[in-house]
């Protein structure tokens, strides 16, 4: 096997020996099918107040603006899905948000995997995204074969799901290319039935404006009347359409250390939600995910919610 056949290889080994869950490349090319979508998607202002999806049109569907000489895109999935959950009936957490934020433990994966690159291949240029950048990265996964964009507009897979992180390497290195794989969602409507706002406007379309992440992580300002009551006790994400999809049957939970939950997280009470103080915020978030909303945004959350 020579050149990018043994380069492929070498590569797919080493993010498996660095915990991701799979790995798929794409030629780095135009996202044709992608760009209308996008269009109309921000033309019916289903990003709401996420204005930063409106900057970059161009670089989201076109990766050799983001990297020079781009050639391929390997697509990473790395799983969260957790062994233990929240106690019933409190307020609850998206399960992405239990451990560490992601971006600190995959931006750290995708450093060694790109330092390997360039260690065993030779002068390889590239960068690394964690959705902290514009790109599609769903549509990049889809694309390289590690799972189809199910109804609910997540990555889903049939062996695992959907609880899983994607990020991405951009290289200026050709590599062999992966082939998409098929959608299995068929007639199912569990999670656009399931949606508390109906936010799943029609199958494979999610209007952004209208989802409880929104409304609690993404929405700065007050949480609109119109949406009183239909929160299912969700204060940071929501994870119904995933925990409702029949493909999450198989979610196998992580073994990354750094994803565990504090203890005090999962044992949480509904009053000890109402009561937390800035402290104990600081203490059981100290690198999570849910700094984004910030105490006072939390806070805005519970009192919306209670």
């Amino acid at each position: 096997m020579h050149g990018k056949g043994r380069h492929t290889v070498l590569i797919k080994e080493e993010a498996k020996r660095l915990g991701f869950l799979s790995c798929g490349i794409s030629k780095a090319a135009f996202l044709e099918e992608e760009a209308p979508r996008l269009e109309k998607w921000l033309k019916n202002s289903m990003h709401g107040e996420m204005h930063y999806m409106e900057n970059h049109f161009d670089k989201r569907l076109d990766p050799t603006k983001l990297v020079d000489g781009a050639k391929s895109v390997i697509s990473l999935l790395l799983n969260y899905y957790p062994s233990e959950s929240q106690i019933q009936d409190t307020f609850k957490v998206s399960k992405y948000a239990y451990g560490m934020d992601y971006h600190f433990v995959i931006k750290e994966k995708l450093k060694n995997l790109l330092q390997f690159i360039q260690e065993e291949i030779g002068e390889v240029h590239g960068r690394a995204f964690v959705d902290s950048a514009p790109v599609l990265d769903k549509a990049w996964a889809a694309k390289s074969g590690l799972g189809w964009m199910g109804k609910h507009s997540n990555l889903l897979t049939q062996k695992v799901g959907s609880f899983y992180f994607i990020a991405e390497l951009i290289v200026d290195l050709e590599l062999d290319y992966d082939a998409p794989v098929t959608d299995h969602c068929g007639s199912c409507t569990a999670c656009i039935d399931a949606c508390p706002t109906e936010a799943i406007v029609e199958p494979y379309v999610v209007d952004g404006s209208k989802c409880i992440s929104y409304f609690t992580i993404e929405l700065k300002n007050e949480i609109p009347t119109s949406v009183k009551d239909q929160f299912e006790d969700w204060i940071f994400g929501c994870d119904v359409c995933q925990d409702v999809c029949p493909w999450n049957r198989f979610s196998k939970s992580h073994d990354e250390p750094l994803f565990h939950p504090k203890p005090e997280l999962l044992s949480m009470t509904k009053k000890d939600w109402e009561e937390i103080t800035e402290d104990v915020f600081r203490k059981v978030f100290q690198k999570s995910a849910v700094k984004r909303t910030k105490f006072s945004g939390l806070k805005r959350n519970i009192n919306f919610i209670k």
